[in-house]
């Protein structure tokens, strides 16, 4: 049996901005005070120094403990007891206070919950709009066990974009995502449109872990055929030695090309990068989505 060969050192086109603007300081210091938790510090993604420079975010309520481990994610698993009910306003009014144009609600899973989260969600949502009329609110949220009740709770709250990261392949997916189901994950996402036509659907997906392009191609046309409307696809950066080991470094022209091909097989908006994350510019993806629907009500 051959070995697979492990990625460790990072190519050279890997290159993130230091944190150097003053609005990423400005956020840094009012999360710090507001003591929220955003999966920008506790996901450890590459963009938040850009993201927070344009004065977008992305909240992660419920704790910082998941209960579920997947192998890619850094962020803590265990049991997380304690829901904080107080979390919804606190979020909503420091978002206000930021003056946020665009905000991602995320969070980790919840499954010792009998509503896995979803109220929680709800509540956020509708007191950020509440609080910031003007605002528009993204959820990327867990898979709520698959359970439509839950989602239906979500979605009556109003959010902008329903967000639910299929993260790999059907054949890695086990491997990386031992407590999540792959096809759960596509009727999730359908089911989300199917509630509210004009929602739009997202979903975001991870390169490097061991699959391959045509694998990655099935996996675009899958959730095409599950209604979704916006992808993102980025490079996989293991967290640290205990993590799932990288597998291959795409370089900048496969992700250009993996980006022409989703548009061409149909997405609103498809954004691929070496560190691109879900909620990378998210405001933008939001915008062509809508303006898609808009174009289509046009011609009917």
């Amino acid at each position: 049996m051959q070995k697979v060969k492990v990625k460790r050192k990072l190519p050279d086109w890997f290159k993130v901005k230091f944190p150097t603007g003053e609005n990423f300081h400005e956020l840094k210091e009012k999360f710090s005070n507001a003591s929220l938790n955003t999966v920008c510090e506790e996901a450890a993604c590459p963009n938040i120094a850009d993201c927070w420079d344009r004065k977008t975010a992305t909240f992660m309520i419920l704790g910082d403990t998941c209960t579920r481990a997947c192998s890619y994610c850094n962020v803590k698993t265990g049991w997380p007891g304690f829901v904080d009910k107080s979390e919804p306003f606190r979020v909503a009014m420091t978002i206000k206070q930021m003056q946020l144009n665009y905000v991602v609600i995320t969070s980790v899973d919840r499954d010792d919950l009998d509503d896995a989260g979803s109220e929680i969600f709800a509540k956020t949502i509708s007191q950020t709009k509440k609080l910031s009329p003007n605002i528009k609110v993204e959820v990327l949220t867990p898979d709520f066990n698959g359970i439509k009740d839950l989602l239906k709770i979500v979605i009556k709250a109003e959010p902008d974009v329903m967000n639910h990261n299929i993260e790999t392949v059907r054949r890695v997916f086990k491997k990386v995502r031992p407590k999540g189901d792959y096809d759960l994950s596509m009727d999730f996402l359908s089911n989300s449109k199917s509630i509210n036509p004009n929602l739009p659907t997202k979903s975001g997906m991870m390169v490097g872990l061991g699959e391959t392009k045509e694998e990655i191609i099935q996996t675009m046309q899958d959730l095409l055929d599950n209604n979704v409307d916006l992808l993102t696809i980025g490079q996989y950066l293991r967290p640290s030695k205990k993590h799932h080991p990288i597998i291959k470094f795409y370089n900048p022209k496969e992700f250009t090309e993996l980006q022409k091909i989703g548009m061409d097989m149909g997405f609103s908006h498809v954004a691929a990068g070496p560190l691109v994350r879900s909620s990378y510019h998210a405001d933008e993806q939001h915008n062509a989505a809508v303006e898609k629907l808009i174009n289509q009500s046009k011609s009917q």
